[in-house]
């Protein structure tokens, strides 16, 4: 069974498609997922940026608030599983400096490396700086 670690920047897709490109592509992706065609992974720090995504888009008027409350439920419905960001700062230091991104993004390519799944983005700026060294794929390109 292949599996990813999942970007928030895909799960996203899900919830704010209205703008959005990518949007068959990332609902494919959790389409495979609810029917246990793939797996996916993420670092704890999914969840709070997640939040953050829909925090921005209520703010910004692309979402209402009881919209974010069930994309909130929903997804934790999905029962995503999570790891640890701390045993993977180390590393994710390291590419972050090495590579000009930042920790934040670094963390899903770390807990890419260290689960031997490929991290699946939307940002393709991430995956063209990063796809040559670490297992990062382009959501466009899955």
């Amino acid at each position: 069974m292949i599996g990813y670690v999942l970007d928030a920047s895909v799960a996203a897709k899900w919830y704010l498609p209205r703008g959005e490109n990518l949007v068959e592509e990332s609902v494919r992706l959790l389409n495979e997922y609810t029917s246990d065609l793939t797996r996916f992974a993420v670092p704890d720090l999914f969840w709070p940026e997640m939040g953050s995504i829909f925090w921005k888009a209520v703010r910004n008027k692309r979402m209402s608030g009881q919209s974010a409350d069930e994309a909130l439920q929903s997804l934790s419905e999905l029962q995503l599983p999570t790891f640890p960001s701390y045993p993977l700062l180390r590393d994710a230091y390291r590419i972050a400096t090495r590579f000009q991104c930042t920790v934040y993004d670094c963390t899903y390519v770390a807990l890419a490396v260290v689960s031997g799944q490929p991290l699946v983005t939307a940002d393709e700026r991430l995956a063209n700086a990063l796809a040559a060294h670490f297992p990062v794929r382009w959501l466009g390109s899955v």
